[in-house]
């Protein structure tokens, strides 16, 4: 139904982001919302996925349409719905997704939230063959340059806590992030680096 919006980023949350356009405030669902804090203020295109079933209607953003087609292709995968279709592509790694599918690398996908082998079997059964279209380099990560923050009362900085809330959000379980965000705690990033990072280091 949805094919793009354009508007001004209003809102950067762990889950979402909200896109003002004409006057009203459309909430997008992506698989990392802090990669649009450069854009924060200012007017982006979002790609959309207009998910509809009985209990749920909600809007999932990309930045490509090579990112869209993978979620697409993911949600035809069953066991995986919208949330685990998200946390796979927050990864930033695409192209070793693709990869690990491409090679039966059932190891590689069990990593993700939510894919357990049986899932990690069916994405193969699914999808192997059919992901010529997803070229890896069409997914930018955008850094944001030099950003300071204060310290909360975790002794975590604001971006990390933004961090840790994101990929909770993406399904990973406390005691998984927490693991994580004690390696990172030394490291001086934005909130994106922290998440890219922690999902490189979750995926090792």
């Amino acid at each position: 139904m949805y094919d793009y919006i354009k508007g001004k980023v209003d809102y950067i949350g762990p889950e979402y982001i909200v896109v003002e356009n004409g006057g009203i405030g459309y909430q997008v669902m992506t698989p990392n919302p802090f990669i649009f804090s450069a854009q924060y203020q200012k007017e982006i295109q979002v790609f959309l996925y207009h998910y509809v079933r009985e209990d749920m209607v909600a809007l999932y953003g990309f930045q490509t349409r090579q990112e869209k087609a993978l979620f697409t292709k993911l949600l035809n995968v069953t066991g995986i719905g919208p949330k685990g279709a998200l946390a796979i592509l927050a990864s930033g790694q695409v192209d070793q997704v693709v990869q690990a599918i491409e090679n039966e690398d059932e190891s590689f996908l069990v990593k993700f939230p939510g894919v357990g082998k049986k899932t990690a079997r069916q994405m193969i059964l699914d999808l192997k063959g059919k992901l010529e279209n997803i070229i890896p380099d069409a997914f930018p990560s955008l850094f944001n340059e030099g950003v300071t923050a204060a310290i909360s009362p975790n002794g975590y900085t604001e971006e990390l806590d933004e961090a840790i809330l994101a990929l909770k959000a993406l399904g990973y379980s406390e005691k998984e992030v927490q693991k994580v965000a004690k390696k990172l705690q030394a490291e001086d990033m934005t909130t994106e680096q922290y998440i890219k990072k922690a999902l490189q280091m979750m995926l090792r």
